[in-house]
């Protein structure tokens, strides 16, 4: 679709271009939500971030077609004044910005704080003092533990989607105990949600809070040494792979017996687009988005990975390709964790017929292939050069 194409939204609304003041656009996420609104809207995106790799190839050369509908600022918005005047200067507000990674969450657990709800007040303050409309990027871990986790294990409740189903309207949010500092994400996350809701009850801040169910896809987190630090530990997708295209075995924390959904990022992002351009259907929402058709355990996900790259690398999988590993050796001490996180859809499919299509097969197999092409010779040339005392 061109991105001259006149545009209405699900009510058949004509859709005016509006000015969208992205926050963390340089990420994963923004990386993937900046392409499809150039590519498929006139919408102009003013892309704040302290880098921008992820993004070159939308703001270079400036002879693409939407060179003048992006701008890059170089912001953090810990301490820049120019940030009011973004976002006074914008139709919309995203705000992507977030420590996220579970490696920080015990280990850095006042950067995780901080960066999760104290950097994300004048983001809301501003919004709200100057009647912008938010969209603002909460998390999964939000719910914590399921219901179902204080259970028997062999309790027939188990089975009963009651006891794990997670609903933004209903769900309790359970979390583990203090000196547990792995709940610190979720906690800084869960408060600025709680003060998102305030400002929409008592000063009229029009919002939308998503709640992500593990996004996968390629550009996701970083691979440790290559571009991201050596001792970094990112989430598990980019985990497992860096450990097959370093012919490594894949670390099981505790088994692997989590279970987890995983949805593919270009369907996630097309809900997000529907949030943009009905804030009739979404203002005052919290929307689930995610893919319960897709969810594994994490012993699961190593054996699916281990084949798909198999398949795409062209190169035989390890004898013995998974190691279990505790969760404190892996993670560090004050490390806890959710059994089971399953969405529920009906609120984002009832205000916005949204529902993901990509399996997990297919969305395992784009990003490996994309993982492989970007990252196999440059480890390759890492692995070979002589290691010094």
């Amino acid at each position: 679709m061109a991105a001259s194409t006149v545009r209405t939204n699900l009510d058949g609304k004509l859709l005016n271009p509006l000015t969208i003041l992205m926050i963390g656009a340089g990420g994963f996420i923004g990386s993937h939500l900046c392409e499809k609104i150039l590519q498929e809207t006139p919408h102009k995106i003013l892309a704040l971030d302290v880098y921008s790799d992820k993004i070159k190839h939308l703001l270079e050369p400036e002879s693409l077609e939407w060179a003048g509908r992006i701008q890059f600022h170089r912001i953090n918005i810990k301490h820049d004044s120019r940030l009011e005047g973004l976002i006074k200067m914008s139709d919309l507000t995203i705000n992507l910005a977030a420590i996220c990674t579970p490696a920080d969450y015990n280990t850095r657990p006042l950067d995780t704080i901080y960066s999760n709800f104290i950097d994300a007040l004048p983001v809301v303050k501003y919004c709200s003092e100057n009647g912008k409309r938010l969209i603002h990027f909460s998390t999964c871990e939000v719910y914590g533990k399921t219901i179902g986790s204080f259970l028997p294990k062999d309790s027939p409740l188990r089975q009963d989607p009651a006891y794990y189903l997670l609903k933004e309207d209903d769900s309790p949010c359970i979390f583990g105990s203090i000196e547990k500092q792995r709940w610190s994400y979720a906690c800084a996350k869960q408060l600025i949600e709680r003060l998102i809701y305030a400002e929409g009850a008592e000063n009229g801040l029009e919002f939308t809070i998503v709640r992500p169910f593990n996004w996968i896809g390629p550009r996701m987190d970083f691979i440790p040494g290559i571009d991201g630090p050596s001792e970094g530990v990112p989430r598990v997708l980019a985990c497992f792979s860096n450990a097959l295209l370093r012919r490594e075995q894949l670390k099981l924390v505790d088994g692997g017996e989590s279970q987890r959904t995983f949805v593919y990022i270009k369907d996630a992002i097309e809900a997000v687009l529907l949030m943009i351009e009905n804030p009739d259907r979404a203002n005052g929402h919290i929307f689930n988005v995610g893919n319960p058709n897709n969810e594994v355990t994490v012993r699961q996900l190593a054996e699916m990975m281990t084949a798909v790259y198999a398949n795409v690398s062209g190169e035989p999988a390890l004898e013995e390709p998974t190691v279990d590993v505790s969760s404190k050796e892996f993670y560090g001490e004050g490390y806890d964790d959710s059994d089971k996180r399953i969405p529920d859809m009906t609120i984002i499919n009832k205000q916005l017929g949204w529902n993901p299509k990509t399996s997990l097969w297919d969305l395992l197999d784009s990003t490996l292939t994309y993982q492989h092409k970007t990252y196999a010779e440059a480890i390759k040339k890492v692995i070979s050069q002589p290691t010094t005392s």
